[in-house]
């Protein structure tokens, strides 16, 4: 082979980290040198604690490997821990309970088409046929903990087929692997920073890392500095770089550093960049998307966009401040996304209205999600279509019509404006009490990334072969969503693939 040249702890720092990213001594990219004896060494070292990495570093240690697990920030689950924990899930026991007709194919032919047909077959065939195996791994052997009622329905998929955590949130599932790990006595390493991965420079093996213990974000240049050789492999499960606004825009020069994120503040660009010092393959990393239904009056990803999404846009409206419906509520991500960029170009607010019957799958596990987000101001509550509307400054004669309107698509199952997917428990919008939250796109996650193959390896840049002990899974890996993730197909992908990635290291020569 040819050689190469080479949430509360939220608050506190993400106002250090506006607008700057990491910080520390400028450098020049070079690869790092092997060291003539390392600090530690293991089977198998995972960096990144969220769902890929958990669910890599559990079937890891399933199949007798030592595993290290590396996080550089206070505590354990990056994005995965506030992301809003709901997972495809194609022929689960809700879906089925609610009669819903489905089958991998229409949902391979969704994630196709909203990946704009730039998605890796293979890899989407993967994560197809792998639904219902890791909701049923995710039950029986993990422990997580689904809405056992209701199955939802995300923009760009056709038919309703998502499960949610219990508790509302990605830490139902981060929780119930860290527990099992913990059983294993495994856990990971908080405030280790990996500066660097370690490469032969002669062969191209991934031989391992250089982190910093004790490390405090952002401050790249702080802690200790060890080295850690992986006896097996590396595993890239690190995130995206939603939260690097540098980096980011380095990618696409839209995402201005004033855009807000959903992410939390660790997710920054550092190791994306190390991986290309490294000759890994990288692809589509421009392909960023912004989660349309987010408050832009919350911080981060908030708690209104479960209404906006799960409630009014599948059972309300969306509307401008026109008070016209402007897109269909369950289109993409990124169709959503770009329709209220241009509502807002044009000096115009969007808003998700629905009542209390809009509510009713997402209140039937969540039974005080809508009083906490109205105490809160997240989302408005009135007594009256005409009250809600005087209250937010909307014309109420055209919000009344466009109400109308949504109520005969209901009657008819019928929606001839906006073509939008009429579920058969949508109730009309009739009765108060009314509710309303408004919406902005802000940066969410990142399509591409390292180049796998459909086993997970790493590919090199130059000869396009897998890289001996380096794999990759998760938000970090490329491929598997093409232009546009759908949701809820981020949560699957990081499951299977952690899963897939954990076993093919550990049984590695």
């Amino acid at each position: 082979m040819n050689s190469f040249n080479r949430r509360s702890f939220l608050k506190t720092v993400v106002t250090t980290t506006a607008g700057l990213g990491i910080t520390g001594a400028m450098t020049i990219a070079k690869a790092a040198p092997v060291p003539t004896k390392w600090d530690e060494e293991t089977d198998v070292i995972v960096i990144g604690s969220g769902f890929a990495g958990l669910a890599a570093a559990y079937e890891a240690q399933k199949a007798g490997a030592n595993v290290v697990i590396l996080e550089k920030m206070p505590v354990a689950g990056g994005n995965s821990s506030i992301c809003g924990g709901k997972m495809t899930a194609t022929g689960c026991p809700q879906q089925k309970k609610h009669k819903i007709d489905d089958s991998i194919k229409l949902m391979m032919d969704d994630t196709f088409k909203a990946g704009n047909n730039q998605n890796d077959a293979d890899k989407v065939k993967f994560i197809a046929e792998n639904q219902l195996p890791v909701y049923n791994w995710s039950v029986d052997e993990i422990g997580v903990k689904w809405a056992p009622n209701d199955i939802f329905q995300d923009g760009g998929h056709t038919v309703p087929r998502s499960v949610w955590s219990a508790n509302g949130s990605g830490s139902g599932i981060v929780d119930a692997l860290l527990a099992k790990l913990a059983e294993k006595g495994i856990k990971p390493r908080l405030r280790t920073y990996v500066e660097h991965l370690i490469r032969d420079p002669e062969t191209g093996e991934m031989l391992g890392v250089q982190v910093r213990t004790n490390y405090r974000f952002p401050n790249s240049d702080s802690g200790k500095v060890k080295t850690i050789r992986a006896k097996k492999g590396v595993i890239a499960a690190w995130g995206g770089f939603s939260a690097d606004p540098v980096y980011r825009q380095l990618q696409d020069q839209r995402l201005l550093p004033s855009l807000q994120n959903t992410n939390q503040p660790g997710a920054t660009g550092e190791l994306w960049r190390e991986a290309a010092a490294n000759g890994v393959s990288m692809i589509m990393v421009d392909a960023i998307q912004c989660v349309p239904f987010s408050n832009p009056h919350e911080k981060g990803f908030g708690v209104a966009w479960q209404f906006s999404q799960n409630a009014a846009g599948q059972f309300g409206l969306w509307v401008n401040s026109l008070g016209k419906r402007f897109v269909n509520e369950l289109a993409n991500r990124k169709v959503s996304a770009d329709a209220m960029f241009a509502e807002h170009k044009d000096g115009r607010r969007v808003f998700a209205i629905g009542t209390l019957k809009s509510c009713a799958g997402l209140l039937s596990f969540q039974p005080k999600y809508l009083d906490n987000a109205v105490s809160i101001g997240a989302i408005g509550k009135y007594d009256s279509l005409e009250a809600l509307c005087k209250a937010n400054n909307l014309p109420y004669n055209e919000v009344k019509a466009a109400v109308d309107q949504v109520n005969e698509s209901v009657k008819t199952g019928n929606d001839a404006v906006m073509g939008r997917y009429i579920d058969k428990e949508f109730q009309p919008l009739v009765e108060g009490p009314w509710l309303i939250a408004e919406m902005s796109p802000k940066v969410h996650h990142c399509m591409g990334g390292i180049k796998t193959d459909v086993k997970g390896q790493a590919l090199d840049v130059r000869t396009d072969k897998p890289i001996k002990g380096f794999y990759a899974a998760g938000e970090c890996a490329g491929g598997t969503h093409g232009a546009v993730r759908l949701g809820c197909n981020g949560v699957l992908d990081a499951l299977a693939y952690g899963r897939e990635v954990g076993k093919n290291v550990a049984n590695a020569n």
